[in-house]
């Protein structure tokens, strides 16, 4: 972290440069998913929007769009980056099971999930088989196809924004203070969707606060954007798509489940905690 004034000055001229933009970017599209339809193509859009706006700000302090840490970094970061993200959507999801909030999908609600999947047709699959080829597909496919549009956010937030803050921040605090801004931003997002806006809003910021720390750190051992962008698909895939058809709510239960519920949150802050010491055990 530089010590000197003027460069932090220039640091957070930018930070507020980008933030500026996100704002300006981002609620047209706010607006769009809110009140018209189909949605996903605007959330498409919006997830893109970082990425520009980490481009305008580039341009507008005569900084090269290739000064952004694009290399590919070691392969040990990107697998953990796959491997974390599925972790913790599974231990939250067997806690979940062995808690009694949620229960295992039983054969006819796999048997629906795999034709939404469009796996039959291809002979006859029992439940097992289902799961198994649904999983490998989501966990492949799916993850390359969720990669194009959380590439669009962590060229903006880990790709540009953290390394920003670095300037003027410490590890924590670029953590904590560029969760915070992740988290906000999708608070439109949150209002609409949301069935206990309260609840999900203190669970959502756990999370992405928490996913902040693991991510952060992450991308400063790597010097790449590209461990974030597969730790964001991947932990969207296995959050949204994966474990939650696998799984029957039950009655009571609903604030247990899914990427706003309290589990996940439990689980993820215990994660960003686990980081966070080691992130200061290493001295980044």
């Amino acid at each position: 972290m530089s010590n000197s004034i003027p460069n932090k000055k220039d640091a957070w001229k930018s930070i507020f440069l980008f933030l500026a933009l996100i704002i300006a970017l981002t609620s047209p599209l706010h607006y769009a998913i809110v009140n018209l339809y189909p949605s996903r193509i605007y959330v498409g859009a919006i997830m893109w929007c970082p990425a520009i706006a980490a481009f305008i700000t580039l341009k507008l302090r005569r900084r090269k769009i290739s000064s952004l840490n694009w290399q590919w970094g070691k392969w040990k970061y990107i697998r953990m980056s796959y491997v974390i993200p599925a972790l913790y959507g599974i231990i939250t999801y067997v806690l979940i099971w062995a808690l009694g909030f949620g229960n295992i999908a039983n054969s006819e609600t796999i048997t629906d999930w795999g034709k939404e999947l469009g796996l039959f047709g291809i002979g006859t699959l029992n439940p097992t088989a289902i799961t198994i080829i649904g999983v490998i597909l989501l966990g492949t496919v799916e993850v390359i196809r969720a990669s194009a549009t959380t590439l669009g956010e962590e060229i903006g937030w880990r790709g540009f924004f953290i390394y920003e803050l670095r300037k003027v921040l410490s590890f924590a605090g670029v953590s904590v203070f560029s969760g915070i801004i992740w988290a906000a931003w999708h608070w439109p997002l949150l209002v609409y969707y949301s069935n206990n806006v309260l609840l999900e809003f203190i669970t959502f910021f756990i999370v992405i606060i928490s996913m902040s720390f693991i991510m952060t750190y992450y991308t400063f051992k790597s010097n790449s954007l590209w461990p974030a962008v597969i730790f964001h698909a991947v932990s969207n895939v296995y959050v949204q798509k994966i474990l939650p058809p696998l799984t029957e709510q039950v009655e009571g239960s609903e604030h247990w489940l899914g990427e706003n519920g309290i589990m996940f949150a439990i689980v993820t802050f215990a994660f960003g905690i686990y980081y966070w010491r080691k992130a200061v055990k290493e001295n980044i």
